[in-house]
């Protein structure tokens, strides 16, 4: 069974940069599509991108050309790069393991194995 470990969240002032890990254990997670989900309190999870096995990669339309995510097999690790962040960034964040090789969603549903979070926080 995939086991997912989050990791490089923390607090850091508006324009400044973190990098979120995302670590594969029991299994690896070449064959799957990594998604990053955030939540923030009292909103839904929503999708900030995701990368799958072909190294395709997607964002949503509120990170684009902020966030970078991209995956080191030889680690088992999948990466979030986030830069020029804002306040309104601010959530607990997640990665997700999907089945389905060369598809990435969105949407939490195709997403079966969930790290922990890590939280993030914008704010000067």
């Amino acid at each position: 069974q995939v086991q997912l470990v989050e990791s490089g969240g923390g607090l850091v002032q508006p324009g400044g940069s973190l990098r979120l890990s995302c670590a594969g254990s029991g299994g690896t997670l070449d064959y799957y599509a990594i998604g990053w989900f955030r939540q923030a309190p009292g909103k839904e999870r929503e999708g900030v991108s995701c990368i799958d096995g072909s190294r395709r990669t997607y964002y949503a339309d509120s990170v684009k050309g902020r966030f970078t995510i991209s995956r080191d097999n030889t680690k088992n690790t999948v990466y979030l790069q986030m830069n020029s962040l804002k306040p309104e960034d601010t959530a607990v964040y997640y990665c997700a393991a999907a089945p389905t090789y060369s598809y990435c969603s969105g949407h939490p549903g195709p997403y079966q194995y969930w790290g922990q979070g890590t939280q993030v926080t914008v704010s000067s």
